[in-house]
C-alpha cells in the first residue's frame, strides 16, 4: 500500500523541514551523503496445537536508522524515538562513526544541501578521477498505480480472533486426507511496515509493506515409522489470502508424496546426473549462485565471480534473474531499503555474467546504476545487497523429456539445509525428497543424501532447461548477517554432473 505522504509524516512525527535539517546535519562536517529510514512494523501471531489455537502474540518495533557515507567510510546508527534530540544524537553518532571530527556548530541548511547536490551531479566527473559519490537517480514520489502489494482487506483492520478458524479448518483438512496423520501445528503471521525513507539528495519515498505467512508441521505415524512434512505459504498480501484454495494447496503439498517417503531407502552414491525440480529447487539457485552475485561479495573480492563480469558462465539461452517485480510476492519491493526502485535485473543473460545486485555503496563503487537490491532486516542494521526473488527463466525442452533422457541419476524436488563457500563456490545441500532416475523412469524414492558441487561448474554443466518455471511461494527467509524475507524458483534442469552423498 502506498498511503498520502503526509500519513508517514504523522506516523513518525516528522516533518520534511526537520528530514532536512538531519541529514545536512549528517554531511555539514565532511559527509558526502546521509539518509534516514523510518520502520513502523506491527507484527502478530497465532499458533495451533493440538487442534486448538492456544496461543498467539504481537509486537511493534518503531524507530528511524540513519546512515552517513563519507569517502570509503560509513557511520551507522538509530533510534528507538523519534523525538528530535533523540534523532539529532543518533545523526551525530553516525557521523562520528563515518570519521566525521570537526566539533559541532552553526551551519545553513540550504548551503549544506546544495553542495551534496552538486556533488552528485558531477558524478561523472568525479568518477573519471577515482572519486565516486552516490548520485541522484530516484526523484519523484511514489505512484500507488504501480503498487506492488495488492490488498482488498488489511491486516490491521481484521480482529485476530476472526482469523484464527482458518487454522482449525486447515487442521482438520490435513487430518481428514489421511488415517495417518499424528500431529499438526500451524502458525499464521502477519505484518505492516509503514516505511519512509529521506536522503540528503532530497529522494523521499514511502510505503506501508504487507506480508501474510501460514505454516503447517505435521507428523505421520505408520508401521513404527515417523515423518514429518513442513509446508508454508507467503505473500505480501492482505487477509484475502486466506482462502479455501490456499487450505487445499497447503494439504495437498503436505501430503504429496507421503507413501513415497515412507518407502524411501538410501542410494548408493557417486558423481552422477541431477535433475531438480521446478519450484522449491531454486533454492539451490539462490544460495549456491545467487550469492556470489551480490555486489558486496565481488567488490570486496569475495566471489568466485568477481572477475568474471562480461564472461560466459553457462551455456546459451540460460536467463538468471533477480525480480521485485512480482505483485504479490514474498519477495517483491516497491522499493528497497534505500529508497531505489524495485526492478528486474538480469544477473545472466544468455548464458553471459551481466550484473551483480547492487546497493547505492557498491553501485557508487563500480560506477553503475544501483539494482534495487539495498536491503535491511530492520531500522537496526544498514542496507547491504541481498537477493529478492531469484529464479531462472523456462527453457525450450519438455521437462518429461529431460528425466527420459537420464540413463542413471537422481531426480530431486526439495531440498532443506545447505552450506555454500561464496569464494570457492563449492556447496553442499541436503535432500529431502526425490527419486533415483534409472534409464529415462523414475524408480526408487530416495532420502538421506546430499547433492555436492560447485556453483560455477555446476552452471557450465547444465544441458537441458525445461519450459517449466515455477515461483515457489514457501515462506523463504535468507540470512546473511541479516533475515530478509525471500522468494525463489525454477524450471526442470539437467545438471550433468554432481556428487550425490549416498550409500
Amino acid at each position: 500500500m502506498i498511503l498520502d505522504k503526509n500519513r508517514y509524516y504523522e506516523i513518525f512525527q516528522v516533518t520534511e523541514e526537520a528530514l532536512r535539517r538531519l541529514v545536512a546535519e549528517g554531511i555539514h562536517r565532511g559527509g558526502d551523503y546521509a539518509d534516514l529510514f523510518f520502520e513502523n512494523t506491527t507484527i502478530t501471531n497465532l499458533m495451533l496445537r493440538d487442534g486448538t489455537v492456544a496461543s498467539g502474540g504481537s509486537l511493534v518495533d518503531y524507530g528511524v536508522g540513519v546512515r552517513v557515507l563519507s569517502g570509503s567510510k560509513t557511520g551507522y546508527a538509530y533510534s528507538e524515538s523519534t523525538a528530535p534530540a533523540d534523532m539529532l544524537s543518533a545523526v551525530r553518532a553516525a557521523a562520528a562513526i563515518a570519521g566525521d571530527s570537526t566539533p559541532a556548530g552553526p551551519f545553513n541548511v540550504n548551503e549544506t544541501l546544495k553542495k551534496a547536490h552538486d556533488l552528485a551531479d558531477s558524478f561523472t566527473e568525479q568518477a573519471a578521477n577515482g572519486h565516486r559519490l552516490v548520485r541522484k537517480f530516484f526523484p519523484g514520489e511514489p505512484n500507488p498505480a504501480a503498487d506492488r502489494y495488492p490488498v482488498a482487506i488489511p491486516w490491521e483492520e481484521t480482529p485476530a480472533a476472526d482469523l484464527a478458524p482458518f487454522l482449525t479448518r486447515l487442521d482438520a483438512e490435513i487430518r481428514r486426507r489421511d488415517t495417518r496423520v499424528s500431529k499438526v501445528t500451524a502458525m499464521l503471521t502477519w505484518k505492516t511496515s509503514d516505511i519512509l525513507m529521506y536522503n540528503s539528495l532530497g529522494e523521499c519515498k514511502y510505503d506501508s509493506r504487507p506480508l501474510g505467512s501460514i505454516s503447517a508441521t505435521v507428523v505421520f505415524v505408520s508401521g513404527g515409522k515417523t515423518d514429518t512434512k513442513s509446508v508454508s505459504r507467503s505473500f505480501r498480501r492482505g487477509v484475502e489470502m486466506l482462502s479455501d484454495a490456499l487450505i487445499t494447496d497447503l494439504a495437498d503439498n503436505a501430503l504429496k508424496g507421503l507413501d513415497e517417503r515412507f518407502e524411501a531407502r538410501r542410494p548408493a552414491g557417486g558423481e552422477m546426473s541431477v535433475v531438480m525440480g521446478a519450484g522449491a529447487s531454486g533454492i539451490l539457485l539462490h544460495e549456491a549462485m545467487g550469492h556470489a552475485f551480490e555486489a558486496d561479495f565481488n567488490r570486496k573480492g569475495q566471489s568466485v565471480f568477481s572477475e568474471r563480469m562480461g564472461q560466459r558462465i553457462c551455456p546459451s539461452g540460460i536467463h538468471i534473474l533477480d525480480d521485485a517485480t512480482l505483485k504479490g510476492s514474498r519477495g517483491s519491493l516497491n522499493f528497497d531499503d534505500e529508497g531505489v526502485p524495485g526492478q528486474k535485473t538480469y544477473m545472466v543473460e544468455d548464458g553471459i555474467l551481466t550484473s551483480f545486485l547492487h546497493d547505492r555503496i557498491s553501485a557508487r563503487h563500480y560506477g553503475v546504476t544501483p539494482t534495487g537490491n539495498g536491503r535491511r532486516e530492520s531500522f537496526r542494521y544498514p542496507p547491504i545487497p541481498r537477493m529478492r526473488t531469484t529464479y531462472m527463466e523456462s527453457g525450450n525442452a519438455d521437462p518429461e523429456g529431460i528425466i527420459a533422457s537420464v540413463r542413471n541419476g537422481i531426480y530431486v524436488d526439495e531440498f532443506s539445509n545447505g552450506q555454500v563457500k561464496i569464494g570457492e563456490g563449492d556447496f553442499t545441500f541436503f535432500v529431502k525428497s526425490g527419486f533415483l532416475i534409472e534409464d529415462g523412469r523414475l524408480t526408487m524414492p530416495v532420502k538421506d543424501i546430499n547433492i555436492i558441487g560447485n556453483g560455477p561448474r555446476a552452471l557450465a554443466d547444465i544441458v537441458a532447461v525445461g519450459s517449466d518455471l515455477r515461483i515457489d511461494d514457501s515462506a523463504w527467509t535468507c540470512g546473511k548477517e541479516q533475515s530478509a524475507p525471500v522468494s525463489c524458483g525454477i524450471p526442470t534442469v539437467l545438471v550433468s554432473r554432481l556428487t550425490v552423498g549416498g550409500e
